[in-house]
């Protein structure tokens, strides 16, 4: 991997990797359009909850750049700068960064418990944060043996989407619920492109991810799953909750990612699809969110 010549601070914005963020964004704006169709909205607790999942994000991308840097798995990758693998920054202080965003997280995840007073909510969050690092980090990481996008689905989905409307509902919520199954389903198909994107690669340094283990034409497959699930899942909400039909405008991102996909030959090709599937998962979340805050306008 080439090192790009970035300004200290530059670099930094880089290795956050920014473009992530509307995974951690996506399942926030789920729970908080339920929080509002169950006419329960804080925005002091739904601002809470936004952080944290900023937060956990950059903080697992910083960890996922210090684990598998020192492991030399990003020695070649295709992709944005890693700056472990590419020797830009000490790899520990990549590793301090992403202990600094973690506690961040869970700071703004205690004020959440203090003012909720449900204490049992930070077992969660040390669960995500746990989760978070063990993805490529300790001597055995899930991440290297096809777990990864079934955490990912779990903790970018359901617990977040779920989690934030809880906070504010204080009881089951079936909305949050289904909608974070759609979240999490669309951040599964990220890291699946993602994974796809670094197959060869990844077999000849002993990543085992659920692409390798399965194999290309295979894990294109369950991709396609995971990218449509979401509009399975949304069918029957315009029936309950007419403005969510307009969240199907993300089809119009997905079909692209879906040609894309099919016929990339090429590394480099599924980087757009990578892009566009994390923008997809955004359109569709804060539109789904709208329409079921919509019902209360």
């Amino acid at each position: 991997m080439s090192k790009k010549k970035l300004s200290p601070v530059k670099l930094w914005v880089e290795g956050a990797r920014l473009r992530t963020l509307p995974l951690a964004i996506a399942p926030v704006a789920i729970g908080i359009g339920a929080s509002i169709a169950a006419k329960s909205f804080s925005p002091n607790l739904s601002l809470l909850a936004l952080l944290v999942a900023l937060f956990l994000q950059i903080g697992v991308n910083f960890a996922n750049d210090y684990s598998d840097g020192i492991r030399g798995t990003d020695a070649q990758r295709v992709g944005p700068l890693r700056l472990t693998g590419s020797n830009s920054v000490k790899p520990k202080a990549v590793k301090y960064v992403a202990f600094a965003f973690f506690a961040m997280a869970a700071v703004f995840g205690l004020l959440i418990v203090i003012f909720t007073q449900h204490w049992w909510f930070i077992a969660v969050g040390a669960a995500a944060i746990t989760a978070a690092w063990f993805y490529t980090g300790g001597k055995n990481p899930y991440g290297y043996s096809g777990f990864g996008e079934i955490v990912v689905f779990i903790f970018f989905g359901p617990v977040a989407a779920y989690g934030t409307a809880f906070i504010q509902i204080g009881h089951f919520d079936l909305n949050s619920f289904m909608g974070g199954v759609a979240a999490g389903f669309f951040a599964s198909a990220v890291l699946m492109v993602n994974n796809i994107r670094d197959r060869e690669f990844d077999a000849k340094v002993g990543k085992s991810t659920l692409a390798v283990k399965v194999g290309h034409k295979p894990a294109k497959a369950l991709f396609m799953i995971m990218l449509w699930l979401p509009f399975v899942i949304l069918a029957p909400f315009p029936f309950f909750y007419p403005v969510t039909f307009f969240a199907w405008v993300s089809v119009l991102i997905v079909l692209p990612v879906t040609l894309i996909v099919a016929s990339a030959e090429t590394a480099k090709e599924l980087i757009l699809a990578l892009k566009l599937t994390s923008i997809a998962a955004l359109v569709f979340a804060v539109l789904f969110g709208y329409g079921l805050a919509a019902i209360t306008f």
